[in-house]
Order: C-alpha cells, then structure tokens, then sequence
C-alpha cells in the first residue's frame, strides 16, 4: 500500500515491504529510483527487482518517489536536493525500526543520489549501488564514501560500465566490491531476474556479517 512521509519540501509518495511470511526484519534498506526526467520512479522494474531480492534477504524495504515524481511534492531539482529527500526516507526507516542497520540502495540516478549522501550520513552502514552512471556524471566522489558498498554494473550500460568506471575513478576504497551482468544494457533488458538474484545473494552475504 502507497503512503506519504514527510519530505523537505512537501508529502514523498511511498511504499514500505515487510520480510515475508511475517518474519522480523534484520535489516532495513532504503531503495532510490532512475532520473525523473528519463521517467524513473519507485516502480521502475530494476528497482522492484533489487527491492524484491533485498526483501527476499529478509529486509524491510522502502521505495519512495523524489519530489515532483508520481503523487510526491514538490519539483524536480537534479543539483543536490534529491540527497534530502533520500535522508527523509532514512528518518522513516530509523523511527520504524531503531534497533536494525540501515541500508542504501539505488538504481543509476538513484545510486548516485543515496552514494552522495552516504559520505557525511553515517546512518547508512552498508550501500548497494545498481549501475552507476560515470559517463553521465562526475562520480570522482565515490572515493569518499564511508560505508562497505557494492557496485552491481551493467556489461553494456551506455552510461557506464564497470570497466569505464573504474578508469575514471580508479583509486575506489578498499571496502567496495564490484559485480557485473555481461552482456546487458542499462536496464538490465531480459535479465531482471538475474538482478534480483544478484541482490539477494549479496544481501544474504551481508546479513550473515550483521551482529
């Protein structure tokens, strides 16, 4: 069911997924959509799919539309301001769940906005980023990201690749890890499932680190 937190600029439309089979969360994750102006949104199909394979791990999971994007407030601003409306989702997550990690996930814009804020946002303990776009974007501050995070890129993305990415960025931490699907474009066409399995493995992984 779709509900509303509140934004800084206004109501952000969201939606919030439980483990399934009543199971208690053991994490919660907060999962950011594409560009609004390429038409992304919380229900873009590569978010439902790592949204899914995070609530699959045994995660509760938000997706919340940017402001101006579905039945969300406010107005598309692409300078920064989506980084605000990425912290508000982690203030639902924190006050619904206190006591569990709380994770970053985005897809391309997405990944960039929740990455940007997990340099200074120490809430975020682990990040998942599904491509990340380095040809559309200068992503040099990837190197200042403080939690462990992994890259799921896209063989043939044409915003960026793994290969590109680590040519433009080449001196990324130590605590990231990289992962591939060769051979696909940037949303992952005819390999959705794949992703989502992808997630969940890593997902699972993570949580068997959790103390």
């Amino acid at each position: 069911m779709k509900f509303f937190i509140p934004g800084p600029v206004g109501r952000l439309e969201a939606i919030l997924w439980e483990p399934l089979h009543g199971a208690a969360p053991r994490a919660a994750a907060l999962v950011c959509h594409p560009h609004p102006k390429g038409g992304g949104t919380m229900d873009n199909n590569v978010v439902f799919r790592t949204a899914r394979g995070l609530q699959h791990a045994g995660l509760a999971v938000l997706r919340f539309n940017f402001r101006g994007v579905g039945a969300s407030e406010g107005s598309h601003d692409g300078e920064g301001a989506e980084d605000m409306d990425a912290a508000a989702g982690l203030d639902l997550l924190e006050q619904r769940f206190p006591a569990l990690e709380l994770w970053g996930a985005g897809f391309s814009f997405g990944a960039r906005t929740i990455a940007r804020l997990a340099r200074a946002d120490r809430r975020i303990r682990r990040l998942l980023c599904v491509t990340m776009p380095c040809v559309a974007y200068d992503c040099s501050f990837l190197r200042d990201v403080l939690p462990p995070t992994h890259l799921l890129m896209a063989g043939l993305d044409q915003y960026g690749n793994l290969s590109e990415l680590r040519s433009r960025v080449p001196e990324l931490p130590a605590h990231f890890t990289f992962d591939e699907i060769p051979a696909v474009d940037h949303f992952f066409t005819g390999k959705t499932p794949e992703l989502e399995a992808r997630v969940l493995t890593w997902a699972k992984e993570q949580l068997a680190t959790v103390s």
